[in-house]
């Protein structure tokens, strides 16, 4: 028997120490016919490290990872994203394919107890799973078609979200809701520091005076949307038209430090406004307008607000014509100016004088002595135009005068001098 025994002890870093000597023989059993290694210095140690320790987000987040002021300033458009190491793996299922009850097997089969028994191998596993990997961590881009599209392609603002959802046994048939204004927000709050949520600003109506707005604000963006759809729903206001296509009147509308002018047109002009003006007019039902944001503020809720309050202080012909005490008449040039008297006073008590210091043009009644602002055309320096248009002088407004001596009788219809050259 050997005086020395060898003992081996394993360490957490998997590494073997120096092998310890054992001076007492006499510690041995003496029947005993083989060699006892004695474990003094064995140490109970579980097998761990980082990256078993901590769960797989903590892990993924310190790999690609950005603070919150880091990712303000778009330090994490490029960070290493997240991948799901599971993908196209079957809990139980391994190299060696095997069937385990209960598992990834039923422990009945009928009437028959399955037990653990080996399957034949699969050589494809790895392709398969590599594909079910790459299927999955691909990006999705769903397509949206060009009617449903927002002002700028996939953006939310623009978009229309549908109908309010039903209150009791209302149902809002014939509404639609557009989507002005979607924006993360944030507050400061004393326990969890800044906190995150998302606030909607909608507009809904029947596109037929009936109209309403609403702001929602909610921890994700699909409730923020939905809070606000529902509470525009019960805001609605309904809006006079002329004619069910465009406004009574020209009218001036202002909120804070927006200034807005918005101007009646005839059926088929369109609207030529602002993207925003635009929308709510669509959702009320105004199919022909001019409007000027006049000011250098284009906030969207405030344009909102002082287009509102604009169409709500509108006045119908009747009621100016009572509050005048006077005819409101219509000059149209396709009628040839021919006078037609659109509203009369009730009581038929006419002003047989007008009142003193009150502008009489229709178009600048509503504007409050406010006048939209006309950009002076710069000055052309340009020799070669300016040498172009002093040829043309001679055969200015040559048009127009030949059209009024037409109407004179002064000269007949058709262009001669067209018919002399052919």
């Amino acid at each position: 028997m050997a005086s020395t025994i060898l003992s081996a002890v394993r360490t957490s870093f998997s590494v073997l120490r120096p092998l310890q000597i054992c001076h007492n023989p006499s510690m041995l059993p003496l029947k005993c016919t083989r060699y006892v290694p004695i474990l003094g210095n064995l140490t109970d140690v579980r097998f761990s490290s980082f990256f078993k320790r901590l769960p797989a987000d903590r892990l993924w987040g310190s790999v690609g990872g950005v603070s919150n002021a880091g990712r303000k300033k778009g330090r994490g458009r490029g960070r290493k994203r997240k991948i799901d190491l599971h993908i196209g793996q079957i809990l139980g299922d391994g190299q060696q394919q095997m069937v385990w009850p209960g598992l990834n097997a039923p422990v009945l089969k009928g009437k028959k107890l399955l037990s653990v028994e080996n399957l034949p191998p699969n050589p494809d596993r790895k392709e398969q799973i590599q594909k079910a990997r790459d299927r999955f961590q691909r990006s999705r881009h769903f397509k949206i078609p060009a009617m449903l599209r927002g002002w700028t392609g996939r953006r939310m603002p623009g978009m229309s979200i549908g109908p309010p959802d039903p209150v009791d046994d209302f149902t809002f048939e014939g509404f639609d809701t557009r989507v002005l204004e979607l924006k993360t927000v944030a507050n400061m709050t004393a326990t969890l520091g800044r906190k995150q949520s998302f606030s909607a600003f909608v507009v809904t109506g029947n596109k037929n005076g009936l109209a309403g707005f609403a702001k929602g604000r909610s921890a994700s963006a699909k409730d923020a949307l939905r809070k606000a759809k529902n509470k525009a729903a019960l805001r609605l206001q309904y809006i006079e038209l002329f004619q069910q296509h465009t406004l009574c009147h020209n009218i001036f509308c202002e909120f804070h430090s927006v200034k807005l002018f918005a101007k009646k047109r005839p059926k088929g002009f369109g609207l030529t406004c602002h993207r925003v003006l635009k929308t709510i007019c669509e959702v009320i039902g105004i199919e022909d307008m001019y409007a000027k944001v006049d000011s250098h503020s284009k906030n969207t809720q405030c344009m909102t607000r002082a287009f509102f309050r604009g169409l709500l202080k509108q006045e119908t012909h009747q009621e100016l014509a009572d509050r005048m005490n006077m005819h409101i008449v219509e000059f149209r040039n396709e009628r040839e100016y021919f006078p037609n008297v659109i509203a009369s006073p009730s009581d038929k008590k006419i002003l047989e004088i007008p009142p003193a210091n009150v502008d009489l043009d229709f178009d600048q009644l509503y504007y409050g002595g406010k006048r939209q602002l006309q950009k002076k055309k710069s000055p052309n320096n340009n020799p070669l135009l300016r040498r172009k248009l002093w040829f043309k002088y001679k055969h200015r407004n040559q048009a127009q005068a030949r059209l009024e001596r037409i109407v004179l009788g002064f000269e007949k219809p058709g262009n001669k001098q067209r018919k002399e050259n052919i």
